[in-house]
């Protein structure tokens, strides 16, 4: 049984149809070439697909990784691929025993840094301190020695050397103003063991250094420094920001319902204004119309009740005619009553 690895038959995980062979780095294709062709590309996809998802679904990235590796145990680069899937997954005896199986079929430094923090994971933080002083360490480029010092910074720490741990990283690479690819963490490292000897204000210092590299957000140096000071996360200034702009959007839609409402009052208003003066109108034509007929007739009228007087008074006495006032004629108000 290899060292670290589950026995059990590992089930193939699902592919998407989108991963290719070609997608794998070409060293690491040539690397498979002693497989039979259906083979290498079976592995090559799971490797790629392990790839992709160790960071989005570790988990899954493991399942890919363990299952290439049942498929080509005796290639270095598919255990050193399943090792840095166990480590991510968490599953720390696994990692520790495919790293080891790669450096053995490869040679080399292998994952130095990856296999010390294991070590610390696992609670010996001695051994990891021991791999920080091996002989391969020389072999090791300039960010992968920087990282095994942060390690072996945090191993010293696990065992209450505190202010060892502070003076493991004062290194040369530690200056404010440089901005390598390591910078941020080894600046985060640094605060972080400050913090933990008691050095609050050098420590509150130097995440400030850390954030100020982190053009990437590979540390969370911003949470630490508000923590410290007791400041807003830059964050929740950005959360407050997107309430305010939905506040914006709100008052604007309010506005706008209100513009609509207040047109369709105005259109409401004129369309009765027109059917008023509309009535009005007709009104006034009907009005003229009568004025126009009936002077007319009670021209008429009146002229008619003149005779009839006249008639009647000719053949009524005088005094009669003196003492009786004359009546309206049936039926035919007077022209002044119409109007």
């Amino acid at each position: 049984m290899a060292e670290g690895v589950p026995t059990a038959r590992v089930r193939e995980p699902e592919l998407p149809e989108s991963i290719a062979p070609t997608d794998l780095d070409a060293a690491v294709r040539r690397d498979l070439r002693g497989l039979q062709k259906d083979t290498a590309d079976s592995v090559a996809r799971h490797l790629v697909a392990a790839g992709t998802l160790v960071d989005e679904d570790p988990g899954l990235a493991l399942d890919h990784a363990r299952f290439a590796r049942q498929r080509a145990s005796r290639i270095a680069v598919v255990r050193e691929a399943a090792g840095i899937a166990a480590y991510h997954a968490g599953e720390w005896t696994e990692a520790l025993g495919e790293l080891r199986a790669a450096r053995r079929m490869g040679g080399g430094p292998g994952h130095l840094a990856v296999m010390a923090d294991i070590e610390r994971a696992l609670g010996r933080p001695e051994r990891a301190i021991e791999l920080s002083r091996g002989p391969e360490v020389r072999e090791l480029d300039r960010a992968e020695s920087i990282e095994l010092a942060i390690v072996a910074a945090g191993a010293r720490r696990d065992l209450g050397e505190l202010d060892a741990a502070v003076v493991s990283l004062q290194i040369p690479e530690l200056d404010p103003k440089r901005r390598d690819s390591w910078s941020p963490r080894l600046f985060y490292a640094y605060a972080d063991n400050l913090l933990a000897a008691g050095r609050e204000s050098d420590a509150l210092q130097w995440f400030v250094h850390a954030a100020d590299a982190d053009d990437e957000g590979v540390t969370d140096a911003a949470r630490r420094i508000a923590e410290l000071t007791g400041e807003s996360l830059p964050d929740d200034d950005i959360a407050f920001g997107f309430e305010e702009a939905a506040d914006e959007d709100d008052l604007a839609d309010d506005e706008i319902a209100d513009e609509e409402i207040a047109d369709e009052e105005i259109a409401d208003e004129e369309i009765a204004d027109e059917e008023i003066a509309d009535d009005g109108i007709a009104d006034e034509e009907i009005a003229d119309a009568a004025g126009h007929d009936e002077p007319g007739t009670a021209a008429e009228a009146v002229e008619a009740e003149s005779e009839g007087e006249s008639e009647a008074g000719a053949d009524v006495p005088a005094d009669h005619q003196a003492t009786d006032e004359p009546g309206e004629p049936d039926g035919e108000p007077s022209g002044r009553e119409r109007g």
